[in-house]
């Protein structure tokens, strides 16, 4: 992992596990354990305290929150 790729942070809350991995493969490791660990139901997310923090971050540049 390079400082270009940086790494986010995964929960799992019905697996009870947290990992990181590279932004650039999120996407893809989110579909394969939702799919070969809960049947496809959206289990395992990004953090949500990150997701909520980043969103905040774009509304702000965005001058949403003017």
């Amino acid at each position: 992992m390079t400082d270009d790729d940086p790494a986010v942070p995964i929960v799992c809350p019905e697996c009870d596990t947290e990992t990181e991995v590279p932004l650039s493969e999120i996407a893809d490791m989110l579909d394969r354990h939702n799919d070969n660990q809960h049947d496809g139901e959206e289990c395992a997310q990004v953090d949500p305290a990150l997701a909520d923090e980043l969103q905040d971050l774009v509304a702000e540049d965005m001058g949403l929150l003017e």
